[in-house]
């Protein structure tokens, strides 16, 4: 099934494919033996020249494995790098409800959202302006603008969805026969739509314009288009950002339209603040040098921002994929949407096909939701990667915590991560040692996922200030972090913190209260004595020397809330804190977790029968 055919199959309101760089594309059939090969053998080729991967042999914790195509080193070294972590990956195309009501916040808020890309898209299909349908695709744009705005996000406005060129035929383009008062009228109304908002937004004024899906005029028609729309944008907002060309094309010295559109941009002073084209597929740090090889010549400034406004093809959409996207992204200091291959009403859901629903309705995270929330949690500063031909890797360091999300979806093999100058971190290293948790997350086929799994939990003894983490890679769409804490033990003992694995946030009692019957909850760790907690030998948890941890109410069903209360020495005031990690109530069975797999801050602590998901999860510090 080659490219052409994916589109096809997962994009079904497009008629034709998009024109973009072809690309070998395997069957997930044909993926699955004991010596998995290549994927996406194009991509691939662009990496390969960036660093080779030495050869390392082993693995963790595997008992019967198939045999590896390849084995690969990647680099991570803390003493060099810099910056903090803005989640330029984090963004999406559509995935709220048309009446952006859903999905519910926390799966935005936990992944760090950034960027949201909508106009209305398939509403009322023929719909739009053209159709005589405006107002049904503006009030769901308006909908999911103003939640995007609520989540903290930016909105990216899809102008040409609003006039209803979404793939569908429609009647007329902007300036057939050289009248432009329908679309002078159109932008009007729109334009004061936005300004009624109160909202700022980016204007991406037509996508993928130089395929006939998208633009069926002649390529000087858009132009005038664009430089009328561009023009009348700038004069009523002229703060906004506009994006262009958001061609289905990456750049290149030698693209016709690309080099047609900088050309015509630059001579008639309509140059976009943000430059943007699709990567389906594509490797975003090459996009990126070939972006600033085109803009030069011309005088057109840079660095300008640019937006890979389309990222992922359909067979890229797993968690291997996602991550090594992320990582390059991250290299390439581009920003990025991901792409959304869902049609009808799931278009309009399912955070761009993050999420699945149960038969009950309810929203469930797949893997590469599970990627996003670990880069959502990666916080402090960026370290720098050398990557292999065929893996990358993002990582992070803050106090008490380094985190490393590892990518690349194209073999498998062992990928040996060689992690240097851990003496350069904050609160890790303690007498030469370290602890080490790599956590696998699956595929699982595109099913919901609960959570990662651990592949090993361990404190090891470092050599010339560094360790090499071995992971065993063997499903290709599957992907693996690391976290790097302090060497206290998963087991028993006195602790001073306990951090939550998914959200890697601390037990915390809001507001450093005394006050009994405050419900805990998650946040940054500070090592406050609200965040002090004593393991006793009878297996109470105290705080402040007089206050435990307890179940309200002596509750025993999921739900509980877990509060503070005067230590009593009652059988809901008793915990087995085990070395899984867990946290698990003497009366109850259940096991303390952050509700929802929540990771922000203020995040409800409660108890809940035991899953083995990450946000039932704790390590001690």
């Amino acid at each position: 099934m080659n490219v052409g055919d994916l589109i096809r199959r997962a994009r079904p309101w497009r008629s034709t494919p998009p024109v973009h760089p072809p690309r070998p594309s395997v069957s997930k059939e044909s993926r699955v033996g004991a010596t998995a090969g290549t994927r996406h053998g194009s991509r691939r080729g662009i990496a390969a020249f960036i660093a080779a991967g030495a050869l390392v042999a082993g693995s963790v914790m595997t008992d019967a494995t198939p045999a590896l195509a390849a084995d690969q080193t990647i680099t991570v070294d803390f003493s060099a790098g810099g910056g903090s972590p803005t989640y330029r990956a984090s963004g999406w195309i559509y995935g709220m409800t048309e009446n952006a009501s859903a999905p519910p916040d926390h799966f935005y808020t936990d992944v760090k959202f950034r960027y949201m890309r909508a106009g209305g898209a398939q509403l009322d299909s023929p719909g739009g302006w053209v159709s005589g349908k405006y107002d049904r695709r503006w009030n769901a744009t308006r909908a999911q603008l103003l939640r995007t705005r609520s989540l903290g996000g930016e909105f990216i406005l899809l102008v040409h969805d609003l006039w209803g060129a979404d793939g569908y035929p429609i009647s007329r383009f902007p300036g057939d026969n050289g009248d432009w008062t329908d679309y002078d009228n159109f932008l009007t109304r729109l334009i004061n739509d936005v300004r009624a908002t109160g909202a700022t937004v980016q204007w991406d004024l037509w996508n993928e314009p130089n395929i006939t899906l998208f633009w069926n005029r002649p390529q000087s028609q858009y132009f005038e288009m664009w430089r009328r729309a561009y023009q009348r944008i700038r004069a009523a907002f002229p703060t906004h950002l506009i994006v262009g060309p958001s061609c289905a094309c990456v750049p290149s010295a030698t693209h016709a339209f690309w080099n047609q559109y900088l050309d015509y941009v630059k001579a008639n002073n309509v140059v976009p603040d943000i430059i943007s084209w699709h990567s389906l597929p594509g490797d975003p740090v090459a996009n990126v040098a070939a972006a600033d090889s085109t803009l030069n010549p011309r005088g057109i400034p840079h660095p300008r921002p640019y937006q890979i406004n389309e990222y992922g093809a359909s067979n890229e959409q797993n968690p291997a994929d996602g991550a090594w996207y992320i990582a390059r992204l991250e290299r390439a200091g581009a920003d990025g949407l991901r792409a959304n291959w869902a049609g009808g009403g799931n278009l309009h859901n399912d955070l761009g096909n993050l999420l699945v629903r149960d038969s009950a309705g309810q929203y469930q995270p797949k893997g590469e939701w599970w990627v996003y929330r670990f880069y959502g949690s990666q916080t402090g500063q960026i370290a720098s990667v050398t990557p292999s031909s065929s893996y990358d890797a993002f990582a992070t360091k803050a106090t008490g915590t380094a985190k490393i999300l590892v990518g690349g979806g194209t073999t498998t093999g062992g990928i040996a991560v060689d992690l240097r100058r851990l003496d350069t971190t904050s609160g890790i290293v303690r007498n030469n040692q370290v602890r080490v948790v790599a956590e696998r997350i699956p595929y699982n086929g595109g099913g919901a996922v609960q959570g990662p799994g651990t592949v090993q939990d361990s404190v090891v003894t470092l050599s010339g200030n560094g360790t090499t983490v071995n992971l065993p890679h063997t499903a290709i769409d599957d992907t693996y972090t690391i976290t790097l804490l302090p060497p206290t033990g998963p087991g028993g003992g006195s602790t001073s913190v306990l951090r939550n694995v998914n959200a890697g946030r601390c037990l915390d009692v809001p507001n450093a209260s005394t006050s009994n019957g405050t419900q805990l909850q998650l946040w940054d760790c500070g090592g406050g004595d609200n965040q002090r907690w004593t393991l006793t030998s009878s297996g109470q948890l105290q705080v402040y020397g007089d206050k435990c941890l307890d179940a309200k109410g002596q509750g025993t069903g999921d739900g509980t809330q877990v509060i503070i209360w005067d230590c009593n020495g009652q059988a809901n005031q008793r915990w087995n804190v085990n070395a899984d990690g867990t946290v698990i109530g003497v009366q109850s069975g259940l096991c303390m977790e952050a509700s929802n797999f929540g990771t922000a801050n203020g995040t409800k602590v409660q108890l809940w029968s035991c899953t083995g998901t990450t946000s039932q999860k704790w390590t001690k510090s």
